[in-house]
């Protein structure tokens, strides 16, 4: 088990750590350190402070578990009531990728549809899609679908797990791994899988996205992580030999606890930027609010998106829709046009998946002209205007 080891032959009573434990977990009896195990969070302050090495934290290691029984990769097929969430198709994608780097299969687990709502995951080149079509009226979606997914997980073992980082997916994730017992990884912005260990490398950003974070999951099976919408592109990957479709009885429920007495179906300008091929984006080197005007014209020309930085929605100039970044919407159009925007590592992580990316800005040494195609250097709204002026020449 994980716990808090104080080694009475080593602690001199000094009392250290009980004045450094921010849990109130240690206490003084008989002159040596005792601790709380419900109270205490294994933080290891208490580690770093003794002065003799009194203290120690024992990990609780993975009993029994040999991680070459789980294999496979899996991606939960997010179905909408009319087709499947697009980040289904872009986990698939790079699922695709995986699978093949590790020699094993790439299956899609799906709740709620038919078996002819599930052949775009056989075309993006799942070799089988495990479907569950009953999903009773009376239970919540979230519960149910991890219900039927642990009751998959359990029977079948894959190694890894993937789902969209959705307002659904992110409530359905945390809800499977603590029925299974294994961790989690938010929010991921890439996937690779570690050559020697074999283990699914997680990198997310971290610290309010001032760095990144690669996360591994040696000790429990499955590895399981969230992917914000729009991080991947869909590549073609085409039917593969021998796909299948298997059919599972739904799990035998309890009476559900909650109920849902109302669902929000409001549609937001996020989801068109999420699916979007030209973005027009803008930030505040834009100089004044009047100018976003010109950025609004321009998407409408080139029949594009608008999107923005976080300054921009902070100062009230365009609503929250339109945030692209770590805090916003992750996009991957095939092309982006930027004005104003410097690139600041949140900024650039929501848009890592854009095939083409044409930056303008008046500093030369701005972070958006590394990951920039093209740089363009220059006065933002001088260049705008000239573009409005070429494309509204053109002819229809």
């Amino acid at each position: 088990m994980s716990g808090l080891v104080i080694e009475k032959e080593k602690c001199v009573g000094c009392g250290a750590c009980v004045s450094a434990c921010p849990s109130a977990a240690l206490s003084m009896e008989e002159g040596l350190a005792v601790v709380d195990g419900a109270a205490c969070v294994l933080c290891g302050v208490c580690v770093d402070t003794c002065p003799t090495g009194a203290i120690s934290v024992e990990k609780e290691e993975a009993a029994g578990l040999d991680p070459s029984d789980w294999r496979d990769v899996w991606v939960f097929a997010q179905w909408e009531g009319e087709g499947f969430h697009p980040v289904t198709l872009e986990l698939l994608s790079r699922g695709r990728a995986l699978a093949d780097s590790l020699e094993e299969r790439l299956c899609a687990a799906a709740v709620g549809c038919t078996e002819a709502d599930c052949a775009p995951l056989l075309d993006q080149g799942a070799d089988a899609v495990y479907l569950c079509p009953a999903l009773p009226a009376e239970y919540r979606a979230e519960p149910f679908c991890a219900a039927v997914l642990s009751q998959l997980i359990r029977a079948h073992r894959p190694g890894i797990v993937l789902f969209g980082a959705t307002p659904f997916g992110r409530s359905l994730a945390p809800r499977l791994a603590a029925r299974l017992g294994t961790g989690l990884t938010a929010d991921c912005t890439q996937l690779d899988i570690d050559g020697e260990s074999r283990c699914l490398r997680q990198t997310r950003p971290a610290f309010g996205g001032n760095l990144m974070a690669t996360i591994v999951c040696p000790a429990h099976r499955p590895q399981m992580a969230t992917v914000r919408p729009g991080v991947f592109p869909i590549l073609t990957a085409g039917r593969r030999t021998g796909a299948e479709i298997v059919t599972v009885e739904p799990p035998v429920l309890p009476p559900p606890l909650t109920r849902e007495l109302a669902a929000d179906q409001a549609v937001q300008a996020a989801a068109g930027l999420r699916g979007a091929q030209v973005i027009v984006s803008v930030g505040r080197g834009i100089g004044v609010r009047k100018n976003v005007k010109l950025v609004e014209r321009l998407a409408e020309l080139l029949g594009a998106q608008v999107g923005c930085s976080r300054p921009l929605v902070e100062a009230g100039w365009l609503s929250y829709d339109h945030q692209i970044g770590q805090t916003g919407v992750s996009v991957a159009p095939k092309l982006l046009i930027t004005f104003g925007i410097s690139g600041a590592i949140q900024h650039l992580a929501g848009i890592a998946g854009a095939e083409r990316i044409i930056a303008v800005n008046s500093d030369p040494s701005a972070p958006i002209f590394a990951q920039a195609h093209e740089a363009v250097v220059g006065d933002c709204v001088e260049i705008l205007e000239e573009m409005i002026k070429i494309l509204e020449k053109k002819p229809n």
